[in-house]
């Protein structure tokens, strides 16, 4: 709407709606550095980069937080049984006819018989290290796909016919070994003597390595056909254990009532879910409790908008005298510092949204790059587990930093801006 000439501000108060262009050019005037406003400038600068850095770090660790816990669950369920069954009072030599009743049961995948025992793996020419071996037939073995997809050297195929063993690539590398070496297995549990019971000695020759990404598999796991291991753990015509995986592995335990009464037999199955409990529940703390923390960040820079809005505010007292002068509302003075107050969290709010979502979609490389800097590899896969460091970026989660961001930034501009627009016009010029 346009206005005469001489128009004066009560003018433009009364004939526009609030938040009006009037109200934005003054607040923008007030957000423009000026020498005698290099005090009010700083602040305001502080809070901007305060509030950006506080929501790209809240975006950032959530989304690392949740990449770690996405793939430490995804290569966990992949190799691992999501229901596992043990026999009761009896040995599980009618395993074949026991998979089959449960593989009956509607939502579950595949069902793997299996034999596992600790040993010592030497390789030809230098140390041994701990080992575990899990004997499974070859049918069984292509339907784990973090093992069958991930095959980097040799194949899986004679798997069951020949007498070679699947080895992590970790595993490899530190026994020194390649495709076609031979892997030497040292097991307690071997032959009865007269003189006692004696270590059972074999050597293997790899016909495949794999690399599943997670350095706790990679470094131990070596898959044997599992009439082998049946004869190399003293298992003849029996298994340990059937490892059941399901559709949905959140609605495990709906399952497992199901899955017992189908093995038609004396037994106590374990689900996933109980086996990992204290370690997921370790990371749901770690995140609340970085969550929590990193909200401080934010807080504090909002802290900063408030302290610095109060100075504008004894700055801008004159000002404020002639807008109320001219016949400026209480309530258009308390809109032009809400609108400076805002704008400074909200332009903060989104560089910190753009900055965080550029850092996770590159994590990686920012890795790589602060890794070749320093000469310090980063994020350990020894440590860590996994051998990328990844990130899960959850649009309700950045919603919510977003509009947690947003919203105290908000919040801390209500007091100065209401204690601006109380300031009659005597009170006013004496803040000048």
């Amino acid at each position: 709407m346009s206005l005469p000439e001489n128009a004066t501000v009560a003018d433009a108060s009364r004939t526009t709606r609030p938040f009006s262009r009037f109200e934005w050019m003054i607040a923008g005037r007030y957000l423009r550095s000026r020498r005698r406003d290099a005090g009010v400038s700083v602040i305001a600068g502080f809070s901007f980069v305060g509030i950006m850095l506080g929501v790209a770090a809240l975006i950032i660790v959530m989304s690392v937080m949740n990449g770690f816990r996405g793939e430490l669950l995804m290569r966990i369920l992949g190799v691992n049984g999501h229901v596992i069954m043990y026999p009761i009072d009896q040995p599980l030599t009618d395993y074949d006819a026991v998979a089959q009743r449960i593989q009956g049961v509607d939502g579950v995948q595949f069902v793997m018989p299996m034999v596992q025992g600790q040993v010592l793996a030497q390789g030809p020419n230098t140390g041994s290290t701990g080992a575990l071996v899990r004997g499974v037939r070859l049918a069984d073995l292509t339907k784990l796909a973090p093992v069958s997809a991930n095959v980097k050297l040799g194949t899986l195929e004679g798997f069951d016919t020949g007498q070679g063993v699947a080895v992590g690539s970790r595993l490899a590398q530190s026994l020194g070994i390649g495709l076609g070496d031979n892997i030497t297995l040292v097991s307690p549990d071997g032959d009865v003597t007269a003189f006692g019971t004696a270590p059972r000695v074999k050597a293997y020759p790899v016909s495949a390595i794999f690399e599943i990404g997670m350095s706790e598999y990679d470094s131990a796991y070596v898959y044997m056909p599992l009439a082998e291991a049946q004869l190399f753990f003293n298992q003849e015509d029996r298994v340990q254990s059937i490892e059941i995986f399901v559709d949905h592995p959140d609605e495990v335990q709906v399952l497992q009532p199901q899955i017992e009464a189908a093995a038609g037999r004396p037994s106590y199955t374990v689900t996933w879910q109980s086996q990992n409990e204290s370690f997921f529940s370790a990371l749901n703390v770690e995140r609340n409790v970085m969550f929590i923390i990193l909200t401080l960040i934010v807080l504090v820079a909002a802290l900063n908008i408030i302290s610095g809005l109060f100075m504008l505010v004894k700055d801008k007292g004159r000002d404020i005298a002639i807008l109320r002068t001219m016949g400026a509302t209480k309530g258009s003075v308390m809109r032009v510092f809400l609108i400076t107050g805002a704008s400074i969290g909200f332009s903060g709010t989104l560089a910190g949204f753009v900055l965080g979502l550029l850092f996770c979609i590159n994590i990686e490389s920012i890795r790589q790059f602060f890794s070749w800097i320093t000469g310090v590899v980063l994020f350990n896969p020894e440590f860590y587990f996994l051998s990328q460091l990844p990130a899960e970026v959850d649009p309700s989660e950045v919603v919510l930093v977003v509009s947690m961001a947003i919203g105290l930034s908000f919040l801390a501009t209500i007091l100065p801006s209401w204690r601006a627009s109380r300031l009659d016009p005597v009170e006013a010029l004496r803040y000048e």
